[in-house]
């Protein structure tokens, strides 16, 4: 984790020079966009809500309060409520792993010999074959439970980086995140 005092000198600094802004949209883009894929399932749209986070965060950065968090937590919370906004006002369907191929070129590669790539690619089919169906079970909860289950569960945080990400206190969250998991295992059992 970056040295929040360096960090806040940074923040400060981009308040008045948009080069600064660049150095953090460079240090933060792919946490974010990584983010904004796992809980969307669809590159195209995680770019674009990942560009739309930024372009808020820059419109918005003079107005940003430092409060001993980090900057990305703050980046983490707008993505969430772009996420939150867009599951909102469409119904969005998830895609397969044969239109990413198709349709968005994704092509796994491997740098070991045939079968070897044939045994990975049955891996990471497996996985997101796996990963697809959490994530379309995970996205018919509430938006709060799904926020806390991806920032937890995808990418990595602890109950401390999610409540600051979040802006609730760690008690909060880690209330939401086991009625989120409960919710999640009832709703598996019953279908």
């Amino acid at each position: 984790m970056r040295d929040l005092q360096a960090e806040k000198e940074q923040v400060e600094e981009a308040k008045h020079n948009p080069e600064a802004f660049g150095e953090l949209y460079d240090q933060n883009f792919s946490a974010i966009f990584n983010y904004c894929l796992r809980r969307t399932g669809d590159a195209e749209l995680a770019r674009d809500i990942t560009g739309e986070t930024f372009v808020k965060a820059l419109a918005n950065i003079k107005s940003f309060k430092w409060r001993d968090i980090s900057f990305s937590a703050w980046l983490y919370r707008i993505a969430g409520n772009e996420i939150s906004s867009f599951f909102r006002k469409n119904s969005y369907k998830a895609v397969s792993l044969e239109y990413l191929q198709e349709v968005q070129g994704y092509d796994p590669e491997s740098q070991y010999g045939l079968e070897d790539e044939v045994i990975a690619a049955e891996q990471e089919l497996k996985r997101h074959e796996d990963y697809m169906f959490y994530r379309q079970k995970i996205s018919q909860l509430p938006l709060k439970y799904q926020e806390i289950i991806a920032l937890r569960y995808f990418e990595g945080k602890s109950l401390k980086e999610s409540a600051e990400i979040l802006g609730k206190p760690e008690g909060t969250v880690k209330s939401l995140l086991h009625r989120g998991l409960d919710k999640l295992r009832a709703h598996m059992r019953d279908k």
